[in-house]
C-alpha cells in the first residue's frame, strides 16, 4: 500500500533510538523527510548515519532539544520549520517512566516522568501545533503504552503519565478536529528495545523473583508468545500519520498482542493459588 507520505516532513522526538529511531526509518521508506530529536547529539549522528545506510540519499535533519522545557521543544519545531519549510506529521516518542512501587519511587522518579513522558508530550504539542494551524492542516501521533488502559502497581509511573497523555491528547483531538489537525495515539505493550531488559529488571526486583522468571511471565502474559518488534509498532504510526488513514482521528490503538497483564500481577496469582480447592 502506498502510504501517500512522499516529500512529507515528519518530526519525530525520540527519534535516536528504539521505537522512534524505527518509525523515522519507516517514513523515510515511504519518501517522507525527516527531522529526529533527542537530547544527545552523539546518539543522534549515529541514528542519521543508520538511517542513511538503510535509506540512502535520504533528508534527514537532527535536532539536539532538551524536551524537558519549552525551550527546547520550541527548538525542536522552529529548525526543523527553518530547515525544511514546514511540519506535516508530530511523532511524540521521547520519554520514558521508571518502573517501580508506590512505597519506593521517588519525587524525582515522579518529576522525571511527568517531565518528560507527560509535560514533553504536551509541550511538543503546544510548539507544533501553531505551525499547523498556520498550515491549516497537520497530524499528531503519540506513542504512549498499554500501562494507560491496563494499570500496573508496579509500573505506577507509566500507568499515570499514560493515562494523562491519553486524556490531554483526547482533549486537544476535540478542540483541534475542526481545524484540520488528526491527533492519535498509539498504545505499545512489551517491545523488543534496548528498554526492555531494564524493565523486566524492575519487574524482578520488585516481585522479588529471578530475571528467567520475570521474562517466562511476560512470556506467558502474551497471547502470542513473544514481546513484539519495533517494526510492527512503527508501521501502526506509519499508517495512522499517512492520508490513507485521513478519518482516525481522536482514536487509540492499542499494540499489545493482547496482553493480559493480570498474568504479571503476582499478588493475584498467589490469591488464586492459596484459594481452597474444595477438595477433603
Amino acid at each position: 500500500m502506498d502510504l501517500q507520505l512522499k516529500e512529507k516532513v515528519a518530526l519525530i522526538t525520540g527519534g535516536s533510538k528504539g521505537i522512534g529511531r524505527q518509525t523515522a526509518l519507516t517514513l523515510l521508506k515511504e519518501g517522507a523527510k525527516v527531522a529526529i530529536a533527542a537530547r544527545n547529539e552523539q546518539d543522534l549522528q549515529k541514528a542519521e548515519q543508520l538511517l542513511k545506510s538503510e535509506v540512502p540519499g535520504a533528508e534527514i535533519l537532527t535536532v539536539s532539544a532538551d524536551l524537558q522545557n519549552e525551550a527546547g521543544a520550541e527548538k525542536a519545531v522552529q529548525q526543523t520549520v527553518s530547515y525544511y519549510g514546514q511540519i506535516d506529521i508530530l511523532v511524540n516518542c521521547a520519554g520514558a517512566a521508571p518502573g517501580g512501587l508506590l512505597l519506593d519511587l521517588t519525587e524525582e522518579d515522579w518529576d522525571f516522568a511527568m517531565g518528560l513522558k507527560f509535560r514533553g508530550y504536551v509541550r511538543m504539542a503546544k510548539a507544533t501545533i501553531p505551525q499547523f494551524l498556520k498550515q491549516k492542516q497537520g497530524v499528531i501521533v503519540n506513542v504512549v503504552g498499554n500501562d494507560g488502559v491496563k494499570p500496573s502497581w508496579w509500573e505506577l509511573t507509566g500507568t499515570a503519565v499514560n493515562a494523562a497523555d491519553l486524556a490531554v491528547m483526547s482533549a486537544l483531538a476535540n478542540q483541534y478536529g475542526n481545524e484540520n489537525i488528526r491527533i492519535n495515539c498509539v498504545n505499545p505493550g512489551p517491545v523488543d528495545t534496548g528498554r526492555w531488559e531494564s524493565l523486566t529488571e524492575a519487574y524482578a526486583r520488585d516481585m522479588k523473583i529471578s530475571i528467567e522468571e520475570a521474562n517466562e511471565a511476560a512470556d506467558k502474559s502474551m497471547p502470542f508468545g513473544r514481546i513484539a518488534t519495533p517494526q510492527e509498532v512503527a508501521n501502526v504510526v506509519a499508517f495512522l500519520a499517512s492520508d490513507c488513514a485521513a478519518f482516525v482521528h481522536n482514536s487509540v490503538v492499542n499494540i499489545d498482542g493482547g496482553q493480559m497483564k493480570n498474568i504479571l500481577d503476582r499478588k493475584q496469582q498467589k490469591s488464586k493459588e492459596n484459594l481452597p480447592t474444595g477438595k477433603p
